[in-house]
């Protein structure tokens, strides 16, 4: 499988002291290099990624405008470390196994009202209703930065996820419902489109790190 830390020239991939021993730096926290946004998301196209202080921040760039961002690299089974930061009422998601379209596994970041943080959805998959996170209220800080760690393993794929160090979420697919049986794919951050989020509102993503299983 391939593995590429994203290197800007002549400065070393920011692996920082947060995060856990055994994990890859996927994002430099200077640039965009190592991904690239989706045209064909149903999210739409928006071009409001960017990197400001050592964060990836995305947002609509226009009413209803979301869209995804995607990594070069696919991954298969894997755990993945990063930091989040959401504006309260925006809806958005990290993406696994994902494609161009953005047809993926999804933990939700739903950090809205009513909404959820850390369920799994399948995001244009079909059979796999809303998974929703225990507990994950209990844990979140309002006030900063989340540390967010999530596992994906199998072909029908079980999928554990950890928010500030408690286990919200452990499912157990019953089949692997990704286009063609795909195995692998991107990991992928949104920020989604239509009325789940407004021009303004930003997610934000740091120290996003990688450890294939």
């Amino acid at each position: 499988m391939r593995f590429r830390c994203v290197l800007l020239a002549l400065v070393p991939c920011l692996l920082g002291a947060q995060v856990p021993d055994g994990f890859q730096s996927v994002f430099n926290g200077r640039n965009l290099a190592g991904w690239h946004m989706s045209l064909t998301s149903h999210h739409g196209d928006s071009r409001e990624w960017r990197v400001y202080e050592g964060a990836l921040v995305g947002k609509q760039d226009r009413e209803g405008n979301g869209g995804i961002l995607l990594t070069d690299d696919a991954f298969g089974d894997f755990e993945a470390y990063l930091q989040i930061k959401p504006d309260f009422g925006c809806d958005g998601g990290l993406f696994l196994r994902s494609n161009e379209s953005g047809q993926a596994y999804q933990v939700m970041l739903d950090y809205l009202a009513g909404g959820n943080v850390g369920g799994v959805y399948g995001e244009g998959l079909r059979g796999l209703d809303q998974v929703p996170s225990q507990g994950w209220e209990e844990v979140w800080n309002k006030d900063g930065w989340n540390e967010l760690r999530v596992r994906i393993r199998g072909a029908a794929p079980r999928i554990e996820v950890w928010l500030n160090g408690a286990q919200i979420v452990d499912f157990q697919d019953t089949a692997n419902r990704l286009p063609g049986g795909a195995t692998e794919g991107s990991i992928a951050v949104q920020v989604h489109g239509g009325d789940r989020c407004s021009p303004g509102l930003e997610h934000r993503f740091r120290t996003i790190a990688v450890r294939e299983l």
